[in-house]
């Protein structure tokens, strides 16, 4: 569902200088950071909103990301630069939410997968799109949006990071530090919920019912 769109969030001059105390990085480490992370600032700032569903919070919040990557860019390692930025924003995130003392009260049960199952999830390949992904795909993008504000969190994070940012299974597990089998179980669970979201409401005001496999 990713869509080509200009830059909507803009990086403060003071986030692109490294903080006080910082390691200084070679011009070329400077140059390489601006190329490889912060094309993926958008990416970001989605996770962010979604995460906080505060847009002033989420500003802060990827700025200060941003800052924290830049002194942490020598250790960066290659692969998903996409997946280690977003890494880093999810957890400002808890730290930002945890400052506010957001209470996080929902309670999830995944243990209904045994460790084998999860084992063989974990060496499986990503599938191809499902019926549900082209249907998520096709629809309205401002209403999947608004929809998918209204389910819980681990759920709404799975679903974005998958179906509107594109990562694969293994770069959101990266992201969310679960197994991919988690990972799985989430985003079914959270399209199943998003579904419902969209589908219109029956004659007496009730939403349909339908499974999402």
């Amino acid at each position: 569902m990713k869509t080509s769109a200009p830059p909507r969030f803009t990086l403060r001059s003071a986030a692109s200088r490294p903080a006080a105390g910082a390691p200084p990085l070679a011009a070329a480490e400077i140059h390489d950071f601006r190329q490889i992370i912060l094309p993926h600032l958008d990416a970001a700032y989605d996770l962010a909103r979604y995460l906080t569903r505060d847009a002033v919070l989420s500003d802060d919040v990827v700025q200060d990301a941003v800052l924290r990557a830049f002194r942490a860019f020598p250790q960066y390692g290659g692969g998903s630069a996409r997946a280690w930025l977003l890494a880093i924003v999810r957890n400002c995130c808890r730290t930002a939410q945890a400052r506010r003392t957001v209470v996080m009260s929902l309670v999830i049960d995944e243990s209904s997968l045994g460790e084998e199952a999860f084992a063989q999830i974990d060496r499986a390949a990503d599938p191809g799109p499902t019926p549900e992904e082209e249907m998520f795909r096709k629809a309205d993008v401002d209403r999947v949006r608004n929809a998918l504000e209204a389910i819980p969190e681990p759920f709404r994070e799975a679903v974005m990071l998958r179906d509107l940012e594109d990562l694969s299974y293994a770069e959101i597990a990266q992201v969310t530090g679960v197994p991919i089998g988690t990972v799985m179980s989430r985003l079914s669970r959270g399209r199943g919920m998003l579904a419902r979201e969209l589908l219109p409401a029956s004659n007496d005001g009730s939403e349909q019912s339908r499974s999402v496999k």
